[in-house]
């Protein structure tokens, strides 16, 4: 990703003068870590999902010759879906959770030393969005944009060359994959290469920009009251997310108050449409709410990939998905300058960049005004 995406966080820095916790020496929930009406708000993560064991996130095997079409039919539905047989090696998948264990098991006082500035996107921190919220979350991530030579270094003097490795292929399969991905998206709209300019003329969408996420969730003395990572939705086109074998991802569906678990599966990837996409698609694919939510017992660690356009490319509902009926339903907008809007709004960004009133107009109603009634404890 290029550096001066990085700019689009600078006017907004995230000040918290929170110490950082040693999670693991930690016998009782601090307060400035316990949630209020955490059942009303965010309801018990060991509850009985709302749906049922009937209604559960789709999975989707790519080789299956109606992948299109479950795609398409998973991210109007749900906004959020499974992906196997997707190409990523196991052996990779392996490296990269391994690189997030070795990392977060530094001491403190080891991964301050790669800590992310203020107004910095890379390195060790709090979650950016910690600034909306009161209370602090039991969770602690590291982010990769562009090369993590220069914080690997900082972390191991010695063994950083081979983690920037297993960083750099991972970047690559992942890259390779949301291409595949996007167009299984937008081909399941009807939407062909010749109308997005910006993937070039072979649609491989050259230029795409990403960041690389690591989260770590420890084990809670106390997770009724506590939030690994509060709601919210992905700046992004699209989300690849690789979680390990905890459970701890809840998404929301729309138009429905309860969270949703998205339980782990042995060689699977969680695929979240973002805000960007909700964009491009004139609100047909939901950007999808979701959380993380903290155990007594286990450490929970995942790695999502952020995939977004290039920085300069205008985002705005595709030609194809507008009509009289159908109006645009959002202006356009950049990546860049979406990040800032979401660093001032966080998820009130959408409603900033849109151009109608979420109540159904001509038949046609923003899927995406739940997020606007989210509430915090």
């Amino acid at each position: 990703m290029p550096s001066r995406l990085s700019d689009a966080f600078k006017s907004h820095p995230v000040h918290i003068h929170h110490k950082h916790l040693d999670f693991n020496s930690v016998q009782e929930l601090p307060d400035s870590y316990a949630w209020s009406q955490v059942d009303d708000h965010y309801p018990n993560c060991h509850d009985v999902d709302s749906f049922g064991a009937s209604e559960s996130v789709p999975i989707i095997d790519l080789a299956d010759p109606n992948a299109l079409k479950l795609i398409g039919h998973a991210c109007k539905t749900w906004g959020v879906f499974q992906v196997t047989k997707h190409g990523i090696s196991k052996n990779l998948l392996d490296d990269i959770e391994s690189l997030g264990r070795t990392l977060f098991s530094l001491p403190v006082q080891d991964k301050l030393k790669a800590a992310r500035s203020p107004e910095g996107v890379s390195g060790y921190g709090f979650a950016r969005i910690s600034s909306f919220f009161p209370k602090l979350m039991w969770s602690e991530g590291f982010t990769i944009v562009g090369s993590p030579h220069d914080h690997f270094r900082q972390l191991w003097p010695h063994d950083h060359s081979e983690f920037c490795g297993i960083i750099e292929e991972y970047k690559k399969e992942m890259n390779r994959l949301a291409g595949k991905l996007m167009w299984l998206m937008l081909g399941s709209l009807g939407i062909s290469k010749s109308d997005i300019k910006w993937a070039g003329p072979k649609g491989e969408f050259k230029g795409a920009t990403a960041a690389l996420q690591l989260n770590s969730y420890p084990a809670c003395p106390d997770p009724d009251r506590a939030m690994g990572l509060a709601a919210h939705t992905d700046s992004t086109l699209l989300t690849i997310l690789h979680q390990n074998t905890t459970s701890g991802l809840q998404v929301q569906r729309e138009g429905t108050a309860g969270w949703v678990t998205v339980p782990p599966i042995h060689g699977a990837l969680v695929i979240n449409v973002g805000d960007l996409l909700h964009i491009l698609s004139n609100g047909m694919y939901p950007s999808v709410l979701h959380r993380a939510v903290v155990n007594r017992s286990c450490h929970r660690l995942s790695i999502a990939y952020l995939y977004g356009p290039p920085e300069s490319v205008q985002i705005s509902p595709l030609s194809r998905l507008v009509s009289r009926s159908h109006p645009p339903l959002y202006r356009s907008v950049t990546w860049n300058e979406y990040l800032g809007t979401k660093a001032k709004h966080f998820n009130k960004a959408l409603s900033s960049v849109r151009l109608f009133s979420p109540v159904t107009l001509n038949g046609f109603a923003d899927v995406n005004d739940h997020h606007n009634r989210v509430k915090v404890g």
